[in-house]
C-alpha cells in the first residue's frame, strides 16, 4: 500500500512538470536565473536601478558605471517568476521612475510603458545618466523633468518624446569644478523642485570643500539649501492637502544621517544614527531610498537601516520613526508586487569578477528578521556652539542600550542639558544636566528601557563639542 502511494506521488510529480515545467530555482526569496548580468565587453557595473509594477508585470531598469559597460537593459518579470529582458534594452545608467497619470505612461530609465505593456524610448535621453524623473511646473499634463547623475535638467513632452535642456546645475548651484557631481534624486511639491547631490570624498571629510546640494527652483531662480551631500528627496503630493503634503531630504555629514522635513515652505532638520561607515562615500550610498512600501506606508533605507515612517503628517511634525533592521546592502529601489516584497542590488562590480546583481523576493515583515536595529551618531561633532545653542533633534526610539559620548575641545568647563521629546509633538523635557570640564570627556549609560523619540542637547557656554550616541 505505501509503495503504491509513492508511486502515485511520483506520477503526480512527473505530471506536473510536464503539464507546467521545471519550476524556478528558489532560494531563501533569490532567483539566480533572474539575475542581471553584465557580459564581459568593457566590465564595470551591474546595479538594478529602479523597480515599477505595471502593465501586469514587474519592471526592472540595470545601470552600468558611467555608461561604461554592456549586456544589460530594460527586464520585464512576469507572475510565474520568469523574466526576460526587453528587446528594447539599451544599456546605460539609469535609477528613475515616475508615472505619469494624465498620459496613463510609465517612465523607468528612458523608456516609456504604457498601461498595455507597449515600451518606447526616449532616445534623446538614452545616453544620460537619468537618476530621476519629476513632475513639470506649468506644464504637468504634458511635460516631465529628468535629471540626470551630472546634474543636467531636461523637460520632455510625454507624447512626442522630445527633450531640450533646462539648466546645467554644476553651474547654477557654484559646484565647485574640483569634485565629480553625482545627483541622485529629484522631487516636485508646492510648485518647486527640490534635488540631491551626494558628492562626498576625502575633501568634504576633512571639511576643505563642500560639494554636496540640496537645492530648489521656483520655476525662476535656483538657491541652495545645504551644502551637505544629501541622496534622497521624496514626499506626497495629494489632491487634497488633508493628508499633509510634506517631502522628506536624506543626507549625511561626519556627524550623523540628516533628515530634512519640509511642509508648506517650512523646513525642519533631524538627526538619525549611522548603522555602518561603509556608506560615508558619494559612490557607495546608491541608491538609498524613501518609497511607499505598501499603500500610504513609508519604508527609509539610509546609512545601513531600514527605517518605517508616515507618509501623513500633522501640524507640520514627523510623526514617529522606528528604526526596522540594519544591513549592508546596496538597494537601489523597492517594491511591493503580487503581495511580494521585491528589492533591487547592486552586488558585484568589475572588481569581483563578472558584474551581477539579482532580486530578492519575500514578505515585507521578513525585515525584522534582518539585522537587529545599531547605530552610532550624535548632533555635534567637533561642532563650534554659542552660548544657549540647541542641536537638532537626534533620533532615540526604537534601540536597546544606549550610551552618550561628550567631548569638551574648550579650555573652559561646561554644561550641557539634554532633552527629550517621547511625544514626537515638538514637546521637551529636560532629561539630565552634565558638566563637561576643560578638555574633558563625560560618558552616560541611559537606564535599560528608557528611551523617548527624540533627544536633543543645549550648552550653556561659547564652546566646541562632540556628542554622539552609541546604540546597540
Amino acid at each position: 500500500m505505501l509503495h503504491k502511494i509513492k508511486l502515485l506521488i511520483s506520477l503526480i510529480v512527473l505530471l506536473s512538470f510536464n503539464l507546467y515545467g521545471q519550476q524556478p530555482i528558489q532560494i531563501n526569496g533569490v532567483y539566480p536565473q533572474m539575475s542581471v548580468v553584465s557580459n564581459h565587453l568593457n566590465r564595470s557595473e551591474a546595479g538594478i536601478g529602479a523597480l515599477l509594477p505595471w502593465a501586469n508585470k514587474l519592471w526592472a531598469v540595470g545601470y552600468v558605471a558611467h555608461i561604461h559597460g554592456s549586456g544589460i537593459g530594460l527586464y520585464e518579470i512576469s507572475d510565474d517568476m520568469t523574466s526576460r529582458k526587453h528587446p528594447m534594452s539599451h544599456t546605460g545608467t539609469y535609477a528613475n521612475r515616475f508615472i505619469h497619470n494624465k498620459s496613463n505612461q510609465a517612465f523607468i530609465g528612458p523608456y516609456v510603458i504604457d498601461t498595455a505593456g507597449n515600451v518606447k524610448i526616449i532616445h534623446d535621453l538614452k545616453n544620460y545618466r537619468l537618476c530621476a524623473t519629476m513632475q513639470h511646473l506649468s506644464k504637468p499634463d504634458s511635460m516631465v523633468y529628468f535629471l540626470t547623475m551630472e546634474g543636467l535638467l531636461f523637460e520632455t513632452n510625454v507624447y512626442t518624446l522630445k527633450s531640450a535642456q533646462l539648466f546645467d546645475l554644476v553651474k547654477e548651484l557654484d559646484i565647485p569644478k574640483s569634485a565629480q557631481v553625482h545627483f541622485k534624486n529629484g522631487f516636485t511639491i508646492d510648485g518647486k523642485v527640490f534635488v540631491a547631490n551626494n558628492s562626498y570624498y576625502e575633501q568634504e571629510f576633512q571639511g576643505k570643500r563642500s560639494a554636496g546640494r540640496l537645492a530648489q527652483w521656483d520655476g525662476k531662480a535656483w538657491s541652495i539649501i545645504d551644502k551637505n551631500p544629501y541622496v534622497e528627496v521624496a514626499g506626497k503630493n495629494w489632491s487634497s492637502n488633508d493628508y499633509g503634503n510634506a517631502m522628506y531630504a536624506t543626507g549625511w555629514d561626519r556627524s550623523s544621517v540628516i533628515l530634512k522635513f519640509y511642509k508648506s515652505g517650512v523646513w525642519k532638520t533631524y538627526r538619525l544614527p549611522k548603522s555602518s561607515y561603509s556608506y560615508d562615500h558619494a559612490w557607495n550610498t546608491e541608491w538609498m531610498r524613501i518609497r511607499d512600501a505598501v499603500t500610504e506606508r513609508y519604508l527609509m533605507d539610509v546609512h545601513g537601516t531600514f527605517f518605517e515612517m508616515p507618509c501623513i503628517t500633522y501640524n507640520g511634525n514627523i510623526m514617529g520613526i522606528r528604526p526596522i533592521c540594519t544591513h549592508l546592502r546596496i538597494v537601489p529601489d523597492f517594491v511591493s508586487w503580487r503581495g511580494m516584497f521585491v528589492m533591487g542590488s547592486d552586488m558585484t562590480d568589475n572588481s569581483s569578477g563578472q558584474p551581477q546583481s539579482g532580486f530578492w523576493f519575500g514578505n515585507i515583515d521578513d525585515l525584522w528578521k534582518f539585522g537587529k536595529p545599531k547605530g552610532i551618531g550624535g548632533p555635534w561633532y567637533n561642532t563650534p556652539l554659542k552660548t544657549g545653542e540647541t542641536s537638532d533633534p537626534y533620533l532615540m526610539n526604537g534601540y536597546d542600550q544606549k550610551t552618550m559620548h561628550i567631548t569638551n575641545h574648550s579650555y573652559k568647563d561646561i554644561e550641557i542639558t539634554i532633552e527629550v521629546d517621547f511625544l514626537s509633538n515638538d514637546t521637551w523635557n529636560t532629561y539630565k544636566t552634565i558638566k563637561i570640564p576643560a578638555k574633558g570627556y563625560v560618558y552616560h549609560v541611559f537606564e535599560n528601557g528608557f528611551s523617548a523619540q527624540w533627544v536633543r542637547a543645549r550648552v550653556n557656554k561659547e564652546a566646541e563639542v562632540t556628542l554622539q550616541f552609541t546604540y546597540n
